[in-house]
């Protein structure tokens, strides 16, 4: 198994954890773990503290890891979730006032410095980011594909479940004609590891990638309208109510969250 590059994701990876992988999250209902993505998000929108986010953020890693997923791997992943967090939060840091951190930097538009106060906030946004990347990939991990279509075609209205089933079984084309185009470049003494001095070459794997999945997409529905598809991909599956003990964790995640929103966000007499 080849990847374009070990920092994104690889969906053919994702898939061969969760289908041929065995661990203790493998066997949690799905319904329980997409509840489990809400009050995450509900948690790191509404937790205002570092020590919280960093304690939650720390928790989640504990469930990747006694999930049996590779932590080498999510490390190389993260340049994305990195990659957005420092070109949001690494401004704010230079703009928040207070007591600066080490000296100030000169520039044209004034003296710019790092204080404790953007340091924190630029932690905080970097936890808020962090523990719903990592969560949402040890989900996609330990979910064999017939549940999550299942949940996709209870959740989404028609036809965004049709578009995302179909969007996720044409992206491993994709992948494999990027690939094979790559692999082609790199055989005839192509060097990528430049952008700027092979953006002309890059356009051109770009563009023939582009044009290869129109061509390909054409087909693959002329192909299945002859088999008489009809807008509706059936699901061979289903997926039962989580447990009483799984719900009860659902239960206490939500009035936690809830709780402490209202109570030290929103000052909500207890």
């Amino acid at each position: 198994m080849t990847a374009l590059s070990n920092h994104v994701p690889d969906p053919r990876l994702i898939t061969a954890y969760a289908e041929h992988r065995e661990g203790p999250l493998h066997r949690v209902n799905p319904w329980t773990k997409l509840g489990i993505v809400g009050a995450l998000v509900l948690a790191v929108t509404t937790l205002d503290r570092l020590a919280l986010l960093a304690g939650l953020y720390a928790a989640v890693l504990g469930v990747y890891g006694v999930s049996g997923l590779p932590y080498r791997r999510l490390v190389a992943w993260y340049t994305l979730p990195m990659l957005f967090v420092v070109s949001v939060a690494g401004p704010l840091a230079f703009l928040e006032p207070g007591v600066a951190i080490g000296g100030a930097l000169p520039t044209p538009l004034g003296d710019l410095s790092v204080t404790w106060a953007g340091a924190t906030l630029f932690a905080e946004l970097t936890c808020r980011s962090l523990v719903v990347v990592t969560f949402a990939l040890t989900a996609s991990m330990t979910t064999k594909y017939t549940h999550v279509a299942y949940v996709l075609g209870r959740v989404l209205p028609r036809p965004l479940d049709q578009i995302a089933l179909l969007t996720y079984r044409f992206t491993f084309v994709m992948i494999e004609t990027l690939e094979d185009l790559v692999k082609g470049a790199l055989s005839r003494g192509a060097n990528l590891s430049e952008f700027w001095s092979n953006k002309r070459l890059y356009a051109r794997i770009l563009g023939t990638t582009m044009l290869s999945a129109i061509e390909r997409s054409e087909r693959l529905v002329t192909s299945m309208e002859a088999r008489g598809y009809d807008g509706d991909i059936t699901v061979y599956g289903d997926v039962g109510r989580p447990p009483a003990r799984e719900l009860a964790v659902l239960v206490v995640s939500y009035a936690a969250v809830i709780g402490y929103s209202a109570v030290a966000v929103y000052g909500v007499s207890p």
